[in-house]
């Protein structure tokens, strides 16, 4: 495929889409627009999500939903390796095609370069791909499992705020809950994600995510414990709202494995010569590459636009932000000016 029909690129190789980001077109009344929000809502990300939250739940879960009623060492290393091969099965096959391979070269790659061409002291070992690696298997995916064990317990012993729904009876809510699921997501994601860039737990905690400002696949769980264990947590919010555990699943499963959409650093996935996949990754990658934007989702939920953060790629939002990093600057100055006694 030709990337230059779709976007440009400049003098350093990098890669930005023509068209801007937008926001979910219902709130802005862009009603033409509902037939492809809808069908890129549910294809391919979410209808992915959705078979392997169906498998987890039929083919082990619920099999041996007994066994989560006490902490058992088994079935929680049964968990993980189930989560660690999920996860090294598709963020795997993605970084071995895109950027071990690379099968499309540069085509629709935001920055031109890749990581394995940048080492750096800021990573184990001064590999970005070996140190996310690392921190996404034995960090992330160990405590993505053991909050997965936490809830299937909990499941498994009756506890909840209120009781778990079925869907013979209930399926009408069930349905609009597991449409909400998404949503869920970019507020949790938005408020933790926030918090985390507060200066003390940025430093502290969020950096190393950060460390990793060309993002690629391995990068999508590459974080600190706190961090792992907050966005993690997001299935807890169906242990205090009338749900069902599928659809709970689905919230934890998506999570999970979706955190690869914003870390891909591609654009389009091209697959069968003019076919291609949307990654949905800018928002995430323009967040990656400017520190202090898009701290949410897509525009799901736009809470980035209602509290002036968001950036859409366009030169109109770089000048925006531009001049509201100048207004902190000045802000800090003065403040600064201030504190300092007079001689």
């Amino acid at each position: 495929m030709d990337d230059l029909k779709f976007g440009t690129r400049d003098k350093r190789g990098n890669w930005a889409p023509n068209a801007p980001l937008n926001i979910a077109p219902f709130w802005e009344g862009k009603w033409g627009q509902m037939k492809h929000f809808v069908i890129e809502y549910f294809w391919p990300w979410n209808a992915f999500h959705i078979v392997v939250t169906l498998a987890y739940w039929f083919l082990l879960i619920q099999p041996n939903l007994v066994a989560f009623q006490s902490l058992n060492l088994t079935w929680t290393l049964i968990l993980y390796a189930v989560n660690a091969g999920g996860i090294f099965v598709m963020y795997g096959a993605i970084e071995m095609f895109y950027y071990v391979k690379r099968k499309q070269g540069n085509r629709f790659k935001y920055n031109a370069k890749f990581p394995s061409e940048t080492p750096s002291d800021v990573f184990w070992f001064k590999s970005q791909n070996l140190d996310n690696f690392l921190r996404s298997f034995f960090v992330a995916i160990p405590i993505w499992t053991a909050i997965q064990v936490f809830f299937l317990w909990c499941l498994s012993n009756g506890f909840h705020a209120f009781d778990w729904l079925n869907w013979p009876d209930n399926w009408v809510w069930l349905v609009v809950l597991t449409l909400l699921v998404p949503a869920i997501h970019e507020i949790h994601f938005f408020c933790i994600h926030r918090l985390i860039h507060v200066p003390i737990l940025y430093k502290w905690i969020h950096s190393v995510h950060h460390n990793s400002i060309n993002p690629s696949p391995w990068s999508s769980m590459s974080m600190h414990w706190v961090e792992a264990t907050a966005f993690h947590a997001e299935i807890l919010w169906h242990l205090l709202i009338p749900s069902n555990p599928i659809v709970a699943l689905f919230q934890m499963n998506s999570t999970a494995y979706g955190a690869v959409n914003g870390h891909i650093g591609f654009e389009k996935l091209e697959f069968d010569g003019d076919k291609a996949l949307d990654s949905h990754a800018y928002a995430h990658y323009l967040h990656h590459k400017y520190f202090e934007v898009n701290y949410g989702g897509e525009g799901l939920v736009p809470l980035d636009k209602w509290f002036g953060t968001w950036h859409d790629g366009s030169k109109d939002a770089d000048e925006q932000m531009k001049a509201r990093f100048r207004a902190k600057k000045e802000k800090l100055k003065s403040k600064q000016t201030k504190a300092t006694p007079a001689e």
